[in-house]
């Protein structure tokens, strides 16, 4: 209602809830613009960092191919933290809005719980996709104590007349779903760091397109018995702007929010 972006809700949630920094992860070549079209903003509420995922910055002995254009992931985008944040820290994308409770449950594990024990946000699918085409999604398999099994991540995701179908397959459509939010404390990036030089020696081909993603990340920490993740179920519906015909929907659903009280017409 007052030119707010996705990410200012968010950030409002997130101090809601009890965390108490923000780290910005960004280029460097929109270090200024971005400080003061919104870094400034939220210095004024909250101790504020910033890291900066740059496509050179790889482990030693490894090289960027010539024909790769942007940065390698969500796994390297938190590596980039690294040395800034020694906290246990959640991790969100900023254009994507989560609803208040998952902040709410996701701090609440972090103070409880310990290294090497983890968490995700889960979202159900019905409640994560978009009336403008298809999305992807990782779809959680789950132990009956809402452990985390494993993540399939299932492109092409659509609403149909009679459900949830992914290339012409249907899927539940109260799966949970990973939304990349997620709980992690400071030893996860010693994790990343020893990860990172396995996947760019594994890429062959790929070496223009491939991406360090926290979905496989984990994953694979599951699968090798090194960390566990607990699941921590949201209601909340989630809405991000996937598709340019999304943002409508997306204004409307905020301003549905402002209107029943769940936020201030005014964030700040």
């Amino acid at each position: 209602p007052n030119g707010e972006i996705i990410m200012d809700y968010s950030i409002h949630d997130a101090l809601e809830a009890g965390f108490d920094k923000i780290v910005f992860i960004i280029r460097k070549d929109l270090e200024k613009d971005f400080k003061d079209i919104i870094g400034k903003r939220i210095e004024k509420i909250c101790a504020v960092d910033y890291a900066f995922q740059e496509l050179e910055k790889l482990p030693a002995g490894f090289s960027v191919s010539e024909n790769r254009t942007k940065p390698w992931g969500t796994g390297q985008a938190v590596l980039s933290c690294k040395g800034i944040v020694n906290e246990p820290f959640a991790i969100i994308i900023a254009d994507d809005y989560y609803g208040k409770e998952a902040f709410v449950k996701v701090h609440d594990f972090l103070i409880n719980a310990e290294p090497k024990k983890y968490c995700g946000a889960g979202f159900i699918l019905k409640n994560t996709l978009s009336d403008n085409g298809g999305v992807t999604r990782g779809i959680c398999r789950l132990d009956e104590n809402m452990q985390l099994i494993d993540i399939a991540e299932t492109p092409n995701i659509i609403k149909t007349a009679d459900g949830v179908q992914a290339d012409g397959k249907s899927i539940d459509a109260d799966s949970y779903v990973s939304m990349n939010m997620w709980g992690f404390y400071p030893s996860f990036f010693e994790t990343l760091a020893g990860g990172f030089p396995v996947f760019l020696e594994g890429i062959g081909d790929k070496a223009a397109t491939a991406e360090y993603l926290l979905p496989t990340i984990v994953d694979g920490l599951l699968r090798n018995g090194s960390a566990a993740v607990s699941v921590l179920p949201t209601d909340d519906r989630w809405f991000g702007v996937t598709y340019a015909e999304d943002k409508e929907a997306v204004q409307q659903s905020l301003q549905e929010l402002v209107d029943q009280g769940v936020y201030p017409h005014s964030l700040y």
